[in-house]
């Protein structure tokens, strides 16, 4: 009687917070469709013994979806978005992205590229004045440097961000005290270093090119056209309903947990830290293969390699990994009490989704189904 009792409190709790009621105090997961071929069945039955068995040892946390197309396959929600009130994850849950945000900024840049207000070999001086960086570094630097990381600049995550409040920094202005003193490690266009930095100016460029703000220009050109209602850079000062916090182990705390509320930003921006949902991204990623945000070309030239710079497997915000018939895009995030990842199997046309509030966790689910996809297509995957 008090398990039972305890667990319509549970529910209460949950429902108080998110406005979703489930059959059950934990959702656990969707298989697929009894009328679904027999492999589609098989994946979606293993995809749910997998996450099951990793969910039982608390090895994750969050959300999964695999999908073909537009048709969901698979999707489920495992462990508590909120460890404080015992308020569990659900498939509308709103996790951290970390850097997958650098896929929206880079095709809001090939959208206003594809209506003619950037070049990709524009300067960046062209945009950007000397309160960002001094202008014998920008005049070197294009806007396609910043998409493909290889401008040489480095991240903004630096000591002065960490010993800093983090209420400091939530409009993009708030961050030129960090990025100003940044500088190339290389001739820009002739090396690959992954930079926070480079994404950040790209947001920048954004609102110069465009006249909106950056928030407001990815709300109203990419979220709203795909219908990602649950999606957007929140401010973690805001009680935001059915949005998760992140969590890692802690040896010292009592708990056995820390959370990260006070490690990472406020308010994410242009090269990450903003949130979605599974179903979101699924969306999104439908987008993406129907070239819905970009034309065909355009949509191409995101979604290539660029040997030109480096040697990399990243197009312009997008990793790009496999061959021709066999590539799989998309991005990953992570920090402490976030990891996630987006892939699109663009020649096979699947969509796997991870997000998850415990660092590092995303990781084995995202391999666990690549290895189911090589099975569905015969064919191997990419390292």
């Amino acid at each position: 009687m008090k398990q039972l009792i305890y667990s319509f409190i549970l529910m209460a709790v949950y429902v108080f917070y998110t406005g979703v009621l489930y059959t059950g105090v934990f959702y656990s997961g969707a298989l697929a469709a009894d009328n679904a071929p027999p492999d589609v069945k098989m994946v979606a039955a293993d995809i749910g013994s997998y996450m099951a068995d990793l969910e039982s040892s608390d090895a994750f946390s969050g959300t999964v979806l695999f999908a073909k197309d537009a048709d969901v396959i698979f999707a489920g929600a495992y462990g508590l978005a909120s460890k404080r009130f015992r308020v569990p994850n659900n498939v509308q849950t709103k996790l951290n992205l970390g850097s997958m945000n650098k896929m929206f900024t880079s095709l809001a840049i090939m959208q206003l590229v594809e209506q003619g207000q950037i070049n990709l070999d524009d300067p960046i001086s062209k945009y950007l004045d000397e309160s960002w960086l001094l202008q014998t570094i920008s005049n070197k630097i294009q806007v396609q440097h910043l998409l493909s990381h290889s401008s040489g600049l480095g991240s903004y995550f630096s000591e002065l961000f960490f010993n800093s409040s983090k209420l400091r920094y939530k409009a993009l202005d708030d961050y030129k005290p960090l990025v100003v003193s940044d500088a190339p490690e290389f001739e820009p266009g002739t090396g690959y270093r992954y930079s926070n930095t480079g994404m950040f100016l790209l947001g920048v460029i954004i609102e110069k090119a465009s006249g909106q703000d950056y928030f407001d220009y990815i709300r109203d050109h990419i979220y709203e056209p795909v219908g990602m209602i649950n999606s957007d850079c929140y401010e973690m000062d805001q009680p935001v309903p059915n949005l998760a916090i992140g969590y890692s182990p802690s040896e010292t705390n009592e708990t056995g947990w820390e959370n990260n509320i006070y490690l990472h930003v406020v308010k994410g921006g242009p090269a990450g830290g903003c949130f979605s949902t599974i179903e979101d991204l699924h969306r999104f990623a439908v987008a993406l293969m129907n070239n819905s945000l970009l034309n065909a070309d355009n949509t191409e030239i995101l979604l290539s390699r660029k040997p030109q710079f480096h040697t990399e497997p990243y197009g312009f915000g997008f990793r790009v990994m496999g061959d021709v018939g066999n590539r799989i895009v998309g991005h990953g995030g992570g920090f402490p009490g976030i990891s996630a990842n987006l892939d699109v199997f663009l020649d096979q046309g699947y969509v796997a989704v991870v997000l998850s509030n415990y660092g590092g966790a995303a990781r084995p689910v995202r391999d666990h189904i690549r290895s189911l996809v090589s099975r569905l297509s015969n064919a191997g995957m990419p390292d």
